[in-house]
C-alpha cells in the first residue's frame, strides 16, 4: 500500500467517523421524537374513542333565585354534556318569581348554554306548566315521558323524561330526567319501581339523574336502586345554604357498561338545591 493511498483510506476512514457520530444522535432522537409522537397521538386517539361524558343534575327551584342566564352561564362553566333539570316552568307566573314569569325556560336555558333542549310537563300551573327538561350537546335519536303511578299519598304527578342520545361514533345512551313526589316513602318506592320496569331492558346503557326526595338509607334507594351504580358524590345537596339532605342523585345502568370519573358538588347558590356533577365514560 502505497503512502499517498494509505493517508487517503485515514482521512475517508475519519470523515465517515465524524459525520456518523454528527449525524447519528439526530437520527436517533428523530426515530424517538416520532415514537413518541405516535404513542402520543395514539393516546389521542383512544381518548377521542371513549365516549366521557360530563354530566350535570340540578332542581333550579322554577328559578326563584336565579335568572336565566346565571343558571346558563354555571352550565357553561362546568362544561357539561348533558343536563338534567328539575322544577323547570315553561311561560308560569308565579308570586314567588316574579322576574320568571312568562318566560319559557327551557327554551331560554337552551340558548343561553348553547345546547339542545327537551321537555317534559308533569303538571299545568299558573298558566303555564311546571317539569322536567334535559339539555344536551348531542342530538336526541327520540324523546318520551312516562308517567310515573300516584298511590295514595301522593301530592303531585310527577314523570320520567327519557332521550335517547346519539354519541359521536355512532354510540347511544339513554339518559332520564325525572323528580319524585316529596309526600312519602311508599308513593316514591313506587315510582322506583316503574323506573326500574321502564329502563331495566333499555336497549342502550342508561343515565338516571333527578331530584328524588329521598336520602341513600331510605328503602326507594337503599333497596329500589340497589342494581344501578351511583356516580354522584355523597355530599348533602338540600337546602342549598346549610345542606343536610342527600337527595339528588345521577344512577347509571347497567354497572359494566360505566366508567365514572370526578364527581362533585358545586357550592353555588342559584337555588335551594345545590347541583351535582360526575365525568362518565362510555365503556366499548
Amino acid at each position: 500500500m502505497t503512502p499517498g493511498f494509505n493517508l487517503f483510506f485515514i482521512m475517508r476512514t475519519l470523515t465517515f467517523l465524524f459525520v456518523f457520530y454528527l449525524v447519528f444522535p439526530l437520527f436517533a432522537e428523530g426515530i424517538h421524537s416520532y415514537k413518541q409522537v405516535d404513542e402520543d397521538h395514539q393516546t389521542v386517539i383512544n381518548d377521542s374513542n371513549e365516549n366521557v361524558l360530563k354530566v350535570v343534575c340540578y332542581n333550579i327551584r322554577f328559578g326563584e333565585l336565579a335568572s336565566l342566564e346565571e343558571i346558563a352561564e354555571f352550565i357553561k362553566s362546568e362544561d357539561a354534556d348533558i343536563v338534567a333539570l328539575q322544577e323547570v316552568d315553561v311561560k308560569t307566573n308565579r308570586e314567588m318569581a316574579p322576574h320568571q314569569n312568562g318566560k319559557d325556560f327551557i327554551t331560554e336555558l337552551g340558548y343561553h348554554s348553547g345546547m339542545l333542549t327537551a321537555y317534559a310537563k308533569t303538571i299545568d300551573y299558573s298558566g303555564g306548566y311546571y317539569g322536567i327538561g334535559i339539555l344536551s350537546k348531542y342530538p336526541f335519536k327520540q324523546t318520551r315521558k312516562i308517567m310515573l303511578p300516584l298511590p295514595e299519598g301522593a301530592r303531585e304527578q310527577r314523570a320520567l323524561l327519557i332521550a335517547d342520545v346519539e354519541l359521536p361514533g355512532r354510540k347511544m345512551i339513554t339518559f332520564v330526567s325525572t323528580h319524585l313526589d316529596h309526600s312519602t316513602s311508599d308513593v316514591r318506592k313506587a315510582q322506583v319501581q316503574v323506573i326500574n320496569e321502564s329502563l331495566k331492558d333499555n336497549p342502550y346503557p342508561v343515565i338516571v339523574a333527578g331530584d328524588f326526595n329521598a336520602n341513600p338509607d331510605s328503602p326507594e334507594i337503599k333497596e329500589g336502586m340497589k342494581e344501578w351504580g351511583r356516580a354522584c358524590p355523597a355530599d348533602y345537596t338540600s337546602p342549598a345554604s346549610s345542606p343536610r339532605n342527600k337527595i339528588d342523585y345521577i344512577f347509571y345502568y347497567p354497572i359494566d357498561k360505566w366508567r365514572v370519573g370526578k364527581s362533585d358538588t358545586p357550592a353555588v347558590q342559584l337555588s335551594d338545591h345545590l347541583p351535582i356533577t360526575a365525568e362518565m365514560g362510555l365503556k366499548d
